[in-house]
C-alpha cells in the first residue's frame, strides 16, 4: 500500500515539504476487521487543524502518521458478517490506498442514492454537517433571510438548497464569479457575492445589505475573516449563528496560539451578540453521529431525484493530495474535494 505521512508541521500555510508519501506493509485483518482498498479520499479543511500540536476537539496527527481523512473504498477481506468482500464501504482509514479497520467504524457507503464519491460529500460528512447545522442550530422559518459562507463548498451547497426547499431567502459568498453564478444558477441560491469584489469590511457589508435588505436571520459560518466581520452588524434580533469551521483563521497555528491579523474583533462581535440577543452555537458533526440516518433517510432521496444537486472538484492520485489540499485551503476549489485513488474507481 501507499501512504501520505506528516513529515512536519506547519508553521503558517502548510507546502508540500509537511508531507511524504511511503509505501506500507498492509495487514491482515484481525477479528471482527475488515480490509479495503481505498477508491477516493476526502479532503476537508478540518484536517488543517490536526497538523498542530495543540490543544483542540481531537488528537493532533503524529508526524511520522498517516495524514487523517475519510475515503470510501472496496472491501478485499472481511472477518466481520456486517460486511462482504466486494461491499463499498466508507471509514477513516487516512491519506492511503489500503487499510484495516474494526468492522464498528465503517459504514456501508450510500450507493443507492448517488455515485460512490457523494458518500465523502453531499451524503457524507460535510452534507450531514450542513443539514444539522441548519435544521437543529439555525431553525430556520420560511420567509426569512439566510447568509451562507463558502456557498460552493460541500458544507454550503447543502445549506443553500435546504434553506430555499424550506422556503427561506439564501444568499451565498463564494470566491469568483464562476462560483457565483453556479450557486444562483444550478443550486438556486437568490443571490451570491464575489468576496474577492470587495477589497474591505465595508465594502462587503454595503454589498451584503443590499442582498438582504430585511436583514439576517441565519447566518453559517464556516469561514470567519472578512465575511463575519460584515454579517455580525447586519443580524436581525434573536439571530442564529451555526459554527462549523473558521478557514480563515487556521494558518494562525493552534487554537488560541495566534493572533487574527487585523484589529480585534473580539469586542465589536460579543456588543452585537449581545445587543441583537444573537444564538451563535459552535459544533463539530461527529458529536451528532446518532442522527446520521435521519440525515439520510431526508436528503438521499432529494439527491437521487435531483432536488439537492451537488458539485465535486477530484484529484487523481495519492501522490497529488498535499498539492489539491493546499490550494483548497486557498480556496482552489470549486464544490467538494475529493481525490481518486484508483483508476478502478467508479
Amino acid at each position: 500500500m501507499q501512504r501520505i505521512v506528516l513529515a512536519s508541521r506547519p508553521t503558517g500555510a502548510p507546502t508540500e515539504d509537511n508531507f511524504r508519501l511511503e509505501s506500507a506493509e498492509l495487514r491482515d485483518p484481525g477479528e471482527k476487521e475488515v480490509a479495503v482498498e481505498n477508491l477516493y479520499l476526502s479532503l476537508d479543511p478540518y484536517m488543517r487543524g490536526r497538523m498542530d500540536d495543540a490543544k483542540s476537539y481531537a488528537k493532533p496527527v503524529e508526524v511520522g502518521a498517516t495524514m487523517e481523512g475519510g475515503t470510501v473504498g472496496r472491501v478485499i477481506a472481511s472477518n466481520s458478517p456486517r460486511f462482504a468482500e466486494g461491499d463499498l464501504v466508507v471509514g477513516q482509514f487516512g491519506w492511503a490506498t489500503h487499510g484495516v479497520l474494526p468492522a464498528n467504524q465503517l459504514r456501508h457507503a450510500a450507493t443507492d442514492y448517488a455515485p460512490p464519491s457523494a458518500s465523502l460529500g453531499v451524503l457524507g460528512m460535510p452534507g450531514f454537517t450542513g443539514w444539522y447545522g441548519l435544521k437543529e442550530l439555525g431553525r430556520p422559518k420560511s420567509g426569512e433571510t439566510l447568509v451562507v459562507a463558502a456557498a460552493t463548498g460541500p458544507v454550503g451547497q447543502m445549506v443553500g438548497q435546504l434553506g430555499k426547499a424550506l422556503g427561506l431567502r439564501a444568499v451565498g459568498v463564494a470566491g469568483g464569479e464562476d462560483k457565483c453564478r453556479f450557486a444562483v444558477e444550478t443550486l438556486g441560491f437568490d443571490a451570491c457575492l464575489d468576496h474577492h469584489a470587495y477589497p474591505d469590511v465595508p465594502a462587503m457589508r454595503e454589498a451584503l445589505a443590499k442582498a438582504a435588505p430585511d436583514g439576517i436571520d441565519v447566518y453559517y459560518e464556516n469561514v470567519g475573516g472578512k465575511v463575519l466581520e460584515a454579517v455580525l452588524s447586519l443580524m436581525n434580533p434573536f439571530g442564529r449563528i451555526p459554527v462549523c469551521g473558521t478557514i480563515a483563521y487556521y494558518n494562525l497555528g493552534g487554537l488560541g496560539a495566534g493572533d487574527a491579523p487585523g484589529p480585534n474583533m473580539l469586542p465589536r462581535a460579543m456588543r452585537s451578540i449581545l445587543v441583537n440577543k444573537l444564538n451563535v452555537h459552535g459544533f463539530i458533526i461527529m458529536d451528532h453521529w446518532d442522527r446520521y440516518g435521519d440525515f439520510l433517510a431526508e436528503v438521499g432521496p432529494m439527491v437521487k431525484d435531483g432536488r439537492i444537486k451537488y458539485q465535486e472538484d477530484i484529484a487523481e492520485g495519492l501522490a497529488n493530495a498535499p498539492a489539491k489540499f493546499i490550494s483548497m485551503l486557498k480556496g482552489g476549489n470549486f464544490g467538494k474535494t475529493v481525490v481518486k485513488l484508483t483508476g478502478d474507481a467508479e
